[in-house]
């Protein structure tokens, strides 16, 4: 047998109750100046406040850029980039949601190789290394900590954007679950159904061969026994955690699994990438402005369903990753098993069960389909391949409410 994997993640993670205070001697590691993107919200708590004293006790100069936005939109990033030009900074430090992260990928991208951020759309644009970037989330869901992904809102695109590079990973991942205490359940919820649905289908991506050239030529390469490992710890953490979680947000064992559970989908993802479920959520999220991690999560029990034709045996393992009684079942009755515990699931923490409820236009169902379709870079990645006739009774089935139709 010839094992095959590629797995890309930050050159330091750090994770446990209090790891943030390892910020100020991180950051100094990288140099003495630190541009810091966070959101009005955060910026305004003592937390963050202790986090810039811990920095400026390490002895770094700190400039805070606090108006990130949600979704980061376009111009948003020149902005930051401008503003801090004049400061150089050498690192810079995201400290917030997924957004907070992206703004500081993709700040530090402009600050080291200029240009407009159009210029790095898609995989493999980013020239070389960018200033290195410290990632330190405050909700467990998107993994960007992890990724070499920063998404963008272009107003002159219909679709949110991606910049996809090697060079995005952050240099460091601190990850405290303190900092997602106060985390409000609907978040919560949202942000570690995201979580799950990038687990769940970097496990289920297809696995390509071992071509030397593949994760030359691709930031996602597909499924492997790396990516695996990290997508089934994830499914387990997530499992047997998210509930408790979005049910009691003191629970700091509850929470220290679901931030886990999001570092190590995105240790997944960032490799295996993602398939159908993301790419219908592009063109849902831009139609009804509903959370990405919300649309995803809307969708992956029809995918799951759609795939299990082709991903039987993955989605039994899936079954086992959660602790479900699966003995004496069938490797597809495991399957379905594994399909209604995350349907259950997301009903559990309120997760929207169809496209018609999260607000999507029944006359918008088929240039939905036509635009999720067009997203080769996941469709490509879906364990069952799939073509406009199928991705639009996929969405009748979405929308409907309707698992069995989605077969």
């Amino acid at each position: 047998m010839s094992l095959y994997a590629a797995l890309r993640p930050p050159r330091e993670i750090l994770f446990g109750k209090g790891q943030s205070a390892a910020i100020g001697s991180v950051a100094a590691r990288h140099g003495a100046r630190a541009l810091v993107c966070t959101d009005a919200r955060f910026a305004s708590t003592a937390t963050f406040s202790g986090i810039i004293d811990t920095l400026k006790a390490a002895g770094l100069a700190i400039h805070v850029q606090d108006r990130v936005e949600p979704d980061v939109p376009y111009d948003s990033v020149a902005l930051c980039a401008d503003d801090a030009r004049a400061f150089g900074p050498d690192v810079v430090i995201g400290v917030g949601g997924g957004s907070c992260l992206d703004m500081a990928k993709c700040t530090a991208l402009l600050l080291s190789h200029g240009g407009a951020l159009r210029d790095y759309y898609g995989e493999f644009k980013v020239p070389g290394p960018t200033l290195p970037v410290i990632a330190v989330p405050t909700t467990a869901g998107t993994g960007s900590e992890a990724t070499p992904v920063a998404v963008i809102a272009d107003s002159s695109r219909t679709l949110k954007v991606g910049i996809s590079s090697p060079h995005l990973i952050p240099a460091a991942a601190i990850c405290d679950p303190d900092l997602t205490i106060t985390c409000p359940p609907a978040l919560t919820a949202i942000a570690g159904a995201d979580a799950l649905t990038h687990a769940i289908e970097a496990f289920t991506a297809v696995r390509r061969g071992g071509d030397a050239e593949l994760a030359q030529k691709h930031v996602f390469v597909g499924k492997s026994v790396l990516s695996d490992h990290f997508a089934l710890l994830a499914m387990k953490l997530l499992g047997r955690s998210l509930e408790r979680a979005y049910t009691n947000g003191d629970d700091e064992d509850a929470r220290a699994d679901v931030m886990m559970g999001a570092l190590a989908a995105g240790c997944a993802f960032g490799t295996a990438g993602t398939a159908a479920a993301h790419a219908i959520q592009y063109p849902v999220g831009a139609l009804t402005h509903t959370p990405h991690g919300l649309g995803v999560a809307t969708m992956l029990p029809y995918v799951m369903t759609y795939n299990r034709a082709a991903a039987a045996g993955d989605m039994a393992e899936i079954a086992d990753a959660f602790g479900l009684s699966t003995d004496g079942l069938s490797t597809v009755e495991k399957a379905d098993a594994a399909i209604a515990e995350v349907t259950r699931l997301f009903a559990a923490i309120g997760i929207t069960p169809t496209l018609a409820k999260l607000g999507l236009p029944e006359d918008k169902l088929d240039w939905t389909a036509e635009q999720a379709i067009g997203i080769e870079r996941l469709i490509k990645n879906n364990p069952r391949s799939i073509d406009l006739v199928a991705m639009k009774r996929l969405m009748r089935a979405a929308y409907d409410g309707d698992l069995a139709a989605a077969r």
